[in-house]
């Protein structure tokens, strides 16, 4: 089941809702659960709380998974650039040139500071750091992969498809070259799709991009799972696809082809 309440983001002064995913039977069981916690939050369950009209459809794929998680979805500021600000560590210039202050580390140390510790009060969840992964996509796959590199030790996991990296790639490459080692059961799950640029050079650009940074963490004991999705593009109809590819290999260190 899913459930929305609402959460008060301290250091914007703001109300936010998050789109909770509670196993089946949660109320009827004692178990306790691990957390994911996933950037976005409108866009993973419900098509119609998704901003384009299709989800990631993760409700009916975690019913069916052999795995039992508690999913918490933080839904993104929907007021002009904010989601951008929120979900970027770095200061950037847009597709379009305009600048954009981004307040990503603030966002992400209320993650750790006040949501972790809020979820961990009021459901039965899995605390530990091996039992909390963080995840999402475009924007939110940028933040998902500075959030388990900056706080791993609150994150042993993370799954980041169609990362915006582009926007930031020197300042998080020259943070992530200066970072000291990973614990060693930190997995990274990396994606980027065929047609997301439209053209031969984005595409040979981005790969390049997502496999330089898998190797930096690699170099610094992670274990990644790039992954190039063939016709994929930028958008929820595919990243509901890598359901089955991600959550396996992060959670129970699957890769596709069933290899551990």
């Amino acid at each position: 089941m899913v459930i929305k309440e609402m959460v008060h983001i301290t250091p914007y002064h703001l109300e936010r809702m998050l789109h909770i995913y509670l196993p089946d039977d949660y109320e009827e069981s004692e178990a306790r659960y691990p957390v994911m916690y996933m950037y976005d939050g409108h866009n993973l369950f419900y098509n119609e709380d998704a901003t384009y009209g299709k989800s990631w459809g993760l409700q009916e794929f975690m019913r069916q998974w052999e795995n039992q998680l508690i999913i918490v979805g933080i839904e993104c500021n929907h007021e002009g650039n904010k989601r951008l600000e929120e979900f970027s560590p770095y200061d950037f210039r847009d597709f379009d040139g305009q600048r954009i202050h981004g307040t990503g580390k603030i966002f992400m140390q209320w993650v750790v500071d006040e949501l972790k510790p809020l979820i961990d009060s009021h459901f039965r969840t899995k605390p530990e750091r091996e039992y909390t992964g963080i995840g999402g996509s475009s924007m939110g796959g940028l933040m998902a992969y500075y959030t388990v590199v900056a706080h791993n030790d609150v994150f042993s996991k993370a799954a980041c498809l169609s990362s915006a990296v582009g926007f930031c790639y020197d300042a998080m490459r020259e943070e992530l070259t200066a970072a000291g080692p990973l614990l060693p059961d930190t997995r990274v799950y990396m994606s980027w799709g065929s047609k997301e640029s439209g053209r031969k050079p984005g595409l040979v650009k981005y790969t390049c991009t997502n496999l330089e940074f898998s190797h930096l963490l690699v170099e610094r004991g992670a274990v990644t799972y790039p992954y190039l999705q063939a016709f994929g593009g930028h958008c929820e109809a595919d990243w509901e696809k890598q359901n089955a590819i991600y959550m396996p290999f992060l959670w129970n260190g699957v890769f596709e082809d069933g290899m551990e």
